[in-house]
């Protein structure tokens, strides 16, 4: 009983914490959800050109604050595909302030946050650069049936429906039609009567209400593991002195959607028991709560967030078997 009041003690306290960050972001959010004013969504579509790199920036500060906001703006089609994996792979949660208070460890710190911003920024444009081919060899592959008896070019059809899709599909909504489509899919009507509508204090409240009932019952789930195991401590017995099994298993860590992966994944390479690429790769695969805000909010997508969830593994083990290779750890 005692185990399990801690770890329900504990669980309130780390959620608690966490309010106030959640809150202010999700305020932020509501008001641009909410303000039809053209020129934010000029804002919004210049900055998604930089996104990975303003993504990966975000990223790399303490706590996982930003991955869960960049969850939420991914669900409104705010960011792109790329901006939010660049988030992911930047994000180190608790292993920063951790690593600042051994000043041994200094070095190694301004080190992996070097990787993991250039990493999460070149991954970014790539996946943008991808899905934007993508798109544009399925709507040529499509043009002859859009050309018909309108008139227009094929080339026009084709870079009107870009236009189309980039606004659209990757949050840039200006047209009544994409808001409409956008608000019946996430279930925000912003155009009908009821109080959180109209009120971006009481939308954002009720966001990060949702968003902490599912913080406190992950943290709560982790808590009870921890106690009932006698903590991480046994998994330390899995790791081995093969650089390539601790690169797969710090990253199947580092997908745990709470702080304490992040710590421990730390607190095994202070202790000598990891090596840095299998650091760097557990720290990539640690998104924090945003992969739960992704799963929550974006939840009529379940299968894309599966895949952006294995892509981020894959991304992260691909990382450190990169780093493995090059001699500056």
């Amino acid at each position: 009983m005692d185990i399990f009041l801690d770890g329900l003690w504990d669980a309130v306290k780390d959620t608690l914490l966490v309010i106030p960050i959640l809150y202010l972001a999700y305020l932020l959010v509501s008001y641009f959800s909410h303000n039809n004013n053209e020129k934010y969504s000029k804002i919004l579509h210049k900055c998604n050109k930089a996104g990975p790199i303003i993504g990966s920036l975000l990223g790399c500060i303490p706590q996982c604050g930003f991955s869960s906001v960049m969850s939420q703006l991914y669900s409104k089609r705010v960011i792109t595909l790329g901006t939010l994996v660049a988030v992911f792979l930047a994000t180190s949660d608790e292993a920063i302030p951790i690593m600042l208070s051994e000043p041994a460890f200094i070095p190694d710190l301004l080190l992996l946050l070097a990787i993991k911003i250039v990493y999460g920024i070149i991954i970014g444009y790539i996946i943008d650069g991808c899905v934007s081919l993508f798109t544009k060899r399925k709507l040529k592959s499509v043009k002859t049936a859009k050309t018909g008896d309108s008139g227009q070019t094929s080339k026009d059809l084709i870079d009107k429906e870009l236009e189309h899709i980039d606004y659209c599909g990757c949050g840039h909504s200006h047209s009544h039609s994409c808001n409409h489509a956008s608000e019946e899919e996430h279930g925000h009507d912003h155009n009908h009567g009821h109080c959180c509508a109209t009120n971006i204090f009481l939308d954002a409240l009720q966001h990060t209400a949702i968003i902490i009932a599912y913080v406190f019952i992950a943290t709560l789930i982790i808590n009870l593991i921890n106690g009932y195991c006698g903590g991480l401590g046994p998994l330390e017995s899995m790791f081995t002195d093969n650089v390539y099994v601790q690169i797969v298993l710090a990253s199947l860590i580092g997908l745990i959607p709470n702080c304490a992966a992040s710590v421990f994944v730390v607190e095994l390479y202070m202790s000598g028991v990891l090596y840095f690429p299998a650091l760097l790769a557990g720290l990539c695969a640690g998104a924090g709560v945003g992969l739960i805000v992704l799963f929550t909010t974006n939840y009529k997508k379940t299968g894309m967030n599966i895949l952006i969830t294995l892509l981020l593994y894959m991304l992260a083990v691909l990382a450190g078997i990169i780093i493995n290779f090059i001699p500056i750890w």
